[in-house]
């Protein structure tokens, strides 16, 4: 029989030890031949990523020792970290940003000690024995603007040639499996990848140097994402021409649709060798599709696709053998990477990012909801309340935590993530936002926040919320707003337009936006020129959407959380908004993490944010969460 107790004080079996001590991240799955390579994030090894394989005889292997630390900081989001050929396998080094190699009965060296370069997105070149890269040189430029180019690193000596320069940004060097030609992306400001890129590609002179480069795509707007080559050296790329990312082939000089559909085998290039789709042997491809903010596996054919039975994935499996390599990102389940033999044979499990303890009476999945707004109809996951042991009381409703996702241009998706069973369990609801600007429902969606950032996505979180009280399924008068780095913004900009919530939570967030202007790297550094309007002529309008400027509207407590060594939302941001409330005397809480950046990788940090987030809701909202080691200070309450 359950317990009957206050929503927020259930006792839960997602502890912090289960998600810092037992859990680990899962990405950049990559096969070579039958062999698997991936990435784990290590919490417990202070936030280091460690590069792991799977053999074919099923013997796993790591690969980088403590205290290499895989990763890379080109844009600052990286990605592309390592890349791997017939067993030999390159990869950067995080906190130096060296590069290294490992060759097969050989232990890893270094090819590449710079001196303010960052490399990513590494390409092989094994019979000219050297590796293709995106480097990023802050050498003698002013460091909101180092200089982007792709080159090549010989494998064997300490050299390096410059292929391509001149854009403002540089993406996916894609080598011809006949060796002859390389495809690339470029962009330039203010654009975003995600906005307007161009498709080029060149042939290699004999000297391993490239002939002149033919724009294959882009001469009209649009995104161009992951060029890739069939076994048959045909070009393929997605591009959202359509308004939507579908999958093109560029033969005889003209490019072909291999399978419209209004729905999204592509997404916005935040980080480097993402993966929308992959080449069958068969000819075929097989391709990641977004559909209403879940994705699915397609296998595509004669112009038409059929949905494997694989459950939602992380990114487009890899064909392995005559079977699939994939990260599972099921509703029910942490992510886990996962091995098919072949198409109609079971999956194997390689590797888990967390234990399955959770019974299924208290995993609460996400619903998709839909919900009018001021644009039309808006998208979220609901996520109820949920534990085995445990039932709120008759006469009370749930408190609501409304996250807003990153990005802004970006999405999320009903996979199981422990971060929304930390609070389900609980007894705490969560509504997951896609709001208007948010990746997976098409290019017009994905447009609604242009000009309207800090409107839009205010209006939609709060929309969301309440449709939920309407709903009768969560207490209006206990409803906050939480996120990290721009989702921080649309938390902040939410407290300070709206008396909706009672209390928010931002992580790395933006509080003024014209400081965000002129204090960031390269990447973003006129992503607001979209998203608000270019400066100086805008000036103004940056004001009006700065949080910082309307604490005059703020009545709630807000609990700021920022890494020290935050390059992407620097510090600043959230001690100017704590220095501000602080002097009007506003309930205020702020924690600085040393050793963190834009974005929390170490065991502590994570512990420590889950239990004084929980207390801090617990503060306001009048419950007390038990089994907490430390207790939130708020200052002003």
């Amino acid at each position: 029989m359950k317990k009957i107790a206050p929503y927020g004080t259930w006792t839960s079996p997602v502890t912090t030890d289960l998600m810092t001590a037992a859990a680990i991240s899962l990405g950049g799955l990559t096969v070579d031949g039958e062999t698997l390579y991936w990435l784990e994030g290590r919490p417990t090894e202070n936030g280091r990523t460690a590069l792991l394989r799977r053999r074919p005889d099923g013997v796993i292997e790591e690969l980088t020792r403590d205290p290499i630390n895989v990763g890379s900081r080109v844009h600052e989001y990286g990605g592309g970290a390592f890349g791997v050929q017939n067993g030999v396998i390159v990869f950067s080094e995080r906190r130096d940003g060296s590069v290294w190699v490992i060759e097969p009965r050989h232990p890893p060296r270094k090819i590449a000690t710079p001196d303010g370069c960052r490399y990513a997105d590494f390409e092989l070149d094994l019979p000219r024995r050297r590796v293709l890269a995106v480097r990023e040189d802050h050498r003698e430029r002013s460091p909101t603007d180092p200089e982007a180019a792709i080159v090549a690193l010989d494998l064997d000596a300490a050299a390096e040639t410059v292929l391509v320069k001149g854009p403002d940004f540089l993406s996916s060097p894609r080598l011809s499996p006949d060796g002859q030609k390389l495809a690339w992306i470029a962009w330039d400001h203010p654009h975003m990848p995600w906005d307007e890129t161009r498709l080029y590609c060149a042939g290699i002179k004999d000297d391993g140097a490239l002939a002149a480069p033919e724009m294959i795509a882009g001469a009209e707007p649009e995104a161009i994402v992951q060029p890739g080559w069939s076994a048959a050296n045909i070009l393929h790329f997605s591009s959202d021409r359509t308004g939507w990312w579908n999958l093109y082939a560029h033969e005889g000089g003209r490019d072909v649709a291999l399978c419209p559909v209004e729905a999204e085998m592509g997404g916005p290039h935040w980080v480097f060798r993402q993966r929308f789709y992959a080449f069958l042997k068969s000819g075929g491809l097989i391709a990641s599709l977004v559909q209403d903010g879940v994705k699915r596996t397609a296998l595509i054919t004669e112009g038409a696709y059929t949905t494997l039975d694989i459950g939602q994935v992380a990114e487009s499996p890899q064909p392995v053998g005559a079977g699939l390599a994939y990260i599972a990102t099921p509703p029910t389940a942490p992510p886990a990477i996962m091995l098919k033999l072949g198409f109609d044979q079971p999956a194997l499990l390689v590797r888990a990012a967390a234990p399955s303890v959770l019974p299924s009476e208290t995993v609460s999945i996400g619903e998709a909801i839909t919900f009018p707004t001021s644009h039309g109809p808006g998208h979220a996951f609901w996520y109820a309340p949920k534990n085995r042991d445990f039932e709120g009381p008759e006469d009370a409703l749930p408190p609501l935590v409304v996250l807003s996702h990153g990005g802004p241009t970006s999405m999320t998706t009903n996979h199981f993530n422990l971060q929304i069973q930390w609070w389900t369990s609980r007894g705490i609801g969560v509504v997951d936002v896609n709001y208007g600007g948010s990746t997976g429902y098409g290019r017009a969606y994905r447009r609604l926040l242009n000009g309207q950032w800090g409107i839009v996505d205010v209006d939609d979180c709060r929309a969301a919320a309440e449709y939920l009280v309407a709903r009768g399924l969560v207490d209006g008068a206990r409803l906050a707003i939480r996120g990290g780095s721009a989702g921080g913004f649309t938390t902040l900009a939410a407290l300070t337009s709206s008396d909706a919530f009672r209390a928010g939570a931002s992580l790395y967030g933006v509080a003024d936006l014209m400081l965000l202007a002129s204090d960031t790297h390269k990447f973003e550094s006129r992503y607001l020129d979209g998203l608000i309007g270019p400066l100086p002529e805008t000036g103004a309008l940056y004001a009006e959407r700065s949080p910082i400027h309307h604490l005059d509207q703020l009545a709630c407590p807000v609990i700021f959380f920022q890494g020290e060594e935050d390059k992407t939302v620097p510090p600043n941001q959230a001690e100017t908004m704590v220095a501000a409330m602080s002097a009007r005397a506003l309930p205020v809480a702020y924690y600085l993490f040393a050793g963190e950046g834009h974005g929390f990788r170490k065991a502590e940090t994570l512990r420590r944010v889950l239990e004084l987030e929980l207390d801090f809701y617990g503060r306001v909202f009048g419950f007390s969460a038990p089994g907490l080691s430390e207790r939130v200070k708020i200052a002003n309450m």
